[in-house]
């Protein structure tokens, strides 16, 4: 009985081993550089950046924070955060982060993170390949208490030459658009954050297929986060998301007015259809009268 209790807690302990793989920084690089190379063309974060602060941040994607809540840049939840959170020990007991379905999440939120706060503002104006700049810049607003955050930084992109990351020329292109298209979109296809959710409006003679095309998502996923089906037209002026939909809203409720569907309602505070249902014990299809309150943010009591 024993040699089998042995046995079976040799079993358990190789297991564990396999489940919990050690990712490497070559793997981390393999794995994610493409990603940070489209963040870098949708909003002007140097990819070196990007991936060298992933690397620093997650320990290669090694870390609990990273492997429970894919959470690559230890990003904290803020009070605007309406996502899922994760809380851990880390400056103090009980810290809440943010917790993403997916690792490209956490890259997209890191973007924006980044971009719609002044106080990185300055570090928009560097040149994108002054990754220096953005190492020291980075710790002067705040971003880390860490004192040797920029040369760790700079240390990491040096050695891996992550810099090279930054010239398009010399990165595979067939994952994410063309140089030439991307800036050309930039300039035509402004995108807009609401709810910490990226979204473009449709423009004239627009399609759900064109946007797909312009952000290099499949056409499912588009209709996906948007809660539409194929046979669903396009309309101008119309809110398209370009990333999954909260699980809450900012604002703790809201009354229903005039045409008003459950689907109009999820676009409007960017909260996925399910979870709107789901709060207020309704179906999508249901119907809804003018003046109705409809919870969005916790769940109806």
């Amino acid at each position: 009985m024993k040699n089998y209790y042995i046995a079976f807690i040799f079993i358990l302990f190789v297991s564990y081993g396999f489940a919990q793989k050690t990712m490497t920084p070559e793997e981390y690089i393999a794995n994610y550089k493409d990603d940070a190379i489209k963040e870098m063309y949708l909003h002007k974060v140097p990819a070196c950046i990007t991936l060298a602060q992933g690397m620093l941040e997650s320990g290669n994607g090694n870390s609990a924070l990273c492997r429970n809540a894919n959470n690559h840049f230890g990003i904290k939840c803020h009070k605007e955060w309406g996502g899922e959170t994760y809380i851990m020990d880390d400056d103090s007991a009980n810290e809440c982060f943010r917790k993403y379905d997916n690792v490209l999440d956490s890259y997209s939120d890191h973007s924006m993170f980044l971009f719609s706060r002044s106080r990185y503002a300055a570090l928009f104006e560097l040149n994108i390949n002054d990754y220096k700049g953005w190492c020291y810049g980075l710790k002067a607003a705040g971003y880390a208490t860490d004192p040797r955050y920029p040369e760790r930084l700079i240390q990491l992109i040096e050695k891996y030459n992550l810099q090279d990351l930054n010239k398009i020329e010399d990165t595979p292109k067939q994952n994410f658009p063309a140089h030439d298209k991307l800036k050309e979109e930039m300039v035509i296809r402004e995108v807009y954050r609401f709810n910490h959710i990226r979204f473009v409006i449709a423009k004239e003679n627009d399609s759900f297929y064109k946007i797909a095309h312009d952000f290099n998502i499949e056409l499912d996923e588009i209709l996906a986060y948007n809660d539409l089906s194929k046979t669903d037209k396009l309309m101008y002026g119309q809110k398209i998301y370009i990333q999954k939909k909260r699980r809450k809203a900012l604002e703790p409720y809201h009354v229903v007015q005039k045409n008003e569907t459950l689907k109009s309602i999820s676009q409007l505070h960017g909260i996925r259809l399910s979870m709107l249902c789901k709060k207020n014990k309704l179906k999508p299809e249901d119907k809804l009268k003018i003046g109705d309150v409809l919870f969005i943010r916790q769940k109806k009591k």
